[in-house]
């Protein structure tokens, strides 16, 4: 659906330079959430801009159901953007406009005729929750109200991808669920290919099919949700999912438990149907240990369940290679915290 090939973006400015993209490579699938996230500074909303040519990649390549948008201009690249629908963080809402008349905007700029644009706003706005809100300002909305029109307005001239910039960074965390909702409905409904940008691995962990990590202006990891949740290769990867997914012991504790001669420190995530597996029972009944659970959580990672549990495992060498074995065999990612925290 979207390729990026070693796309890059430098600003100059005299005889100085920023690199806010070096070399990034992604493929986003067709009807994918898929999530960008970074810390401030680390290129996420260049990238976006750069989707849609907001801003001109410095080199690289961005292919759009196999057109290379980088290649195009006047016309062309018109046309392709009526292909990609955007909402932003502050909603750039018209504020002498109603709700009807913002979502209308774009077909009117389109040059539609006035009847299929009335058709159109009619069916856009029971589809964002606004049907009672046709005629009201801006400045009559809340901010939840506001992004909807926003997300209304982007809908318009029916988009294949929709982009979005930060789109509830902005909002309490109340509304914010609700138009992250809002937007898995589309996403459903609509078959759109949604790309958000966020600082947030909570809106990743509520949404997103797929995620790419940027830092220093690179991208040091993408791939599904589950696959980044339940093993996060980069540093800056693991503070996004420890972020959601505490999960760490105080020092203290853990100097006290790795002096312990007869025992490990076991780091365990399980996703699905390995959430509802008698782990504990398993290892205790099987394998002849004994367990000590010193942290454990099982939350929801879109419709699935996750689950983290820091166990000690206390056994003879025998007994804890069978443990070993036991969680190997039942497909469940582990890492030894007083290993080094070498991934098994």
């Amino acid at each position: 659906m979207i390729e990026i090939n070693n796309l890059g973006k430098v600003y100059s400015g005299g005889r100085s330079y920023t690199r806010a993209l070096g070399g990034v490579d992604l493929s986003i699938p067709k009807g994918s959430v898929y999530g960008i996230i970074g810390l401030s500074g680390a290129g996420k909303s260049t990238l976006v801009r750069c989707l849609n040519l907001l801003e001109r990649p410095s080199e690289g390549q961005i292919l759009i159901n196999g057109q290379d948008l980088t290649v195009l201009s006047g016309e062309e690249l018109r046309k392709a953007r009526r292909r990609i629908g955007m909402i932003f963080q502050h909603f750039n809402l018209l504020s002498s406009r109603t709700v009807a008349e913002n979502i209308a905007f774009p077909l009117e700029i389109d040059g539609m005729k006035k009847a299929e644009i009335n058709k159109i706003v009619d069916e856009l706005l029971p589809l964002v929750g606004l049907s009672d809100k046709k005629d009201s300002y801006p400045s009559e909305l809340s901010g939840g109200q506001k992004q909807r029109v926003g997300i209304a307005r982007a809908l318009a001239l029916k988009p294949d991808v929709l982009l979005c910039d930060e789109a509830t960074s902005a909002l309490d965390p109340q509304t914010t669920l609700s138009i992250l909702n809002l937007l898995k409905d589309i996403n459903r409904e609509l078959g759109l290919t949604i790309v958000i940008i966020t600082h947030e691995m909570k809106v990743i962990k509520e949404i997103c099919t797929h995620v790419a990590v940027l830092h220093d202006a690179k991208c040091v990891e993408n791939a599904t949700v589950e696959e980044v949740f339940t093993s996060p290769k980069s540093d800056i990867a693991r503070e996004f999912v420890s972020s959601v997914f505490p999960a760490e012991l105080p020092e203290d504790l853990l100097r006290e438990l790795s002096s312990h001669k007869d025992s490990e420190l076991v780091r365990i995530n399980f996703l699905g149907d390995t959430a509802s597996k008698p782990i504990i029972n398993g290892l205790i009944t099987e394998c002849g240990v004994q367990i000590n659970i010193l942290y454990g959580s099982v939350e929801h990672l879109r419709s699935s369940l996750f689950g983290n549990l820091i166990l000690e495992i206390r056994g003879t060498d025998e007994q804890r290679g069978l443990a070993h074995e036991y969680l190997k065999s039942n497909s469940l990612v582990f890492s030894y915290l007083n290993r080094g925290g070498a991934d098994a």
